[in-house]
């Protein structure tokens, strides 16, 4: 009879996680190379060069007043339902919600979770970055501006820099970052580069931003992908803090110091694919006692060979002593007795066997059916 643990679909993912790392021999963390250092310098100049050019109202705020009364919405009205469901790529719940289930699925191939605590941290990096500086400046967009000619900023807005177009750098460009392989790397560069590129410029065509809007979400999302590899240390602590509560979680179940109702719920995080069960201060102490200690077997094989009841002794020790735990005998439950004149008679149709005609049946009893019937 075959005693195997049947495992729920979450014990088995943390029972993949338990196990040590499993990443290809070729793949490194990426670091902050000095080659990083001048694209990060770079990018982070053209970012502030475009919130100056948008602060002293300049050739820029003029440009994104031109291409507004341009109307390119207006000029390619076929594009329009098309570039509605393009844009979709640029939002934050849609994109996170994909580019997880992926890494995710990275996470139980690689048994870790850097992908997804680097996915967390630069979502988290990118609210903070640009949810402030859209805050902080509060500039309207396009469709609610008030003053032709102006930059519209501090007056309630929230649309400087674009977060679909940051949003789509980074999410998209996470997957770059994380690649395995150096092609693999550069073909998602690549496709995550065209994708925020067109989500840009999609804001562009409906009307939603400003090109100010788009260049500075471009410059912010670029900033948060090339300053990640500061953040890998921080994610590597992170990844060995889950992993201790849970053994802090696991250590505080077996000393009954959490709630039952807590317990029963934790219970598939902690169990770790079977290698964890539950068991209480009391049946802990209890199971150590009840250790039987083994005892030595020559003494007793050397009796064994005088009389039987000292040969049935022996074998029972013997038994014993290999046998640290003993198992209770299972007796399969007994079915109701029925006795012969309350079974059903079965014949089996089509029996060979010739029927006695010449017996005449008896007085008082009716004849039996000769094949089943």
């Amino acid at each position: 009879m075959r005693t195997d643990q049947i495992l729920t679909r979450l014990e088995r993912v943390f029972a993949r996680l338990d196990r040590e790392p499993e990443r290809p021999a070729h793949l490194q963390t990426p670091q902050m190379s000095r080659h990083r250092v001048v694209l990060l310098g770079s990018t982070l100049a053209f970012y502030l060069a475009i919130v100056v050019a948008v602060l002293t109202t300049s050739w820029l705020v003029r440009l994104d007043w031109q291409i507004m009364f341009f109307r390119p919405y207006e000029q390619w009205p076929q594009l329009h339902a098309f570039l509605d469901y393009l844009v979709v790529l640029g939002q934050r719940g849609p994109t996170a919600v994909m580019v997880a289930a992926w890494l995710g699925w990275r996470s139980w191939r690689q048994h870790t979770l850097r992908p997804l605590i680097t996915l967390g941290v630069a979502l988290l990096l990118l609210n903070i970055t640009v949810g402030s500086v859209k805050l902080g400046l509060g500039r309207l967009g396009p469709h609610y501006a008030t003053e032709i000619g102006s930059a519209e900023l501090f007056a309630g807005g929230d649309i400087f820099p674009s977060g679909h177009t940051a949003n789509a750098v980074v999410t998209w460009g996470i997957l770059a970052y994380l690649a395995s392989t150096g092609v693999t790397r550069r073909v998602l560069s690549v496709v995550s580069a065209v994708v925020s590129l067109s989500v840009g410029a999609t804001t562009v065509y409906l009307g939603t931003h400003w090109v100010s809007d788009v260049l500075l979400g471009w410059s912010a999302g670029l900033l948060i992908l090339l300053a990640l590899p500061w953040f890998e240390p921080l994610i590597a602590r992170t990844e060995a803090y889950v992993f201790d509560v849970r053994e802090l979680l696991r250590r505080r179940a077996e000393t009954g110091r959490m709630p039952a109702p807590v317990v029963s719920v934790l219970t598939p995080l902690l169990s770790a694919g079977g290698k964890w069960q539950l068991r209480s201060p009391a049946e802990t102490a209890a199971g150590t006692a009840a250790e039987p200690v083994p005892q030595p077997v020559t003494a007793t094989v050397a009796v064994a060979a005088t009389t039987s009841t000292t040969t049935t002794t022996s074998a029972t020790s013997n038994v014993t002593a290999h046998s640290p735990t003993a198992r209770p005998a299972v007796h399969p439950a007994g079915r109701p007795h029925v006795i012969r004149s309350e079974r059903t008679p079965v014949t089996p149709v089509g029996s060979r066997r010739p029927a006695h005609t010449e017996r005449a049946p008896a007085r008082g009893a009716a004849a039996r059916p000769v094949a089943g019937g």
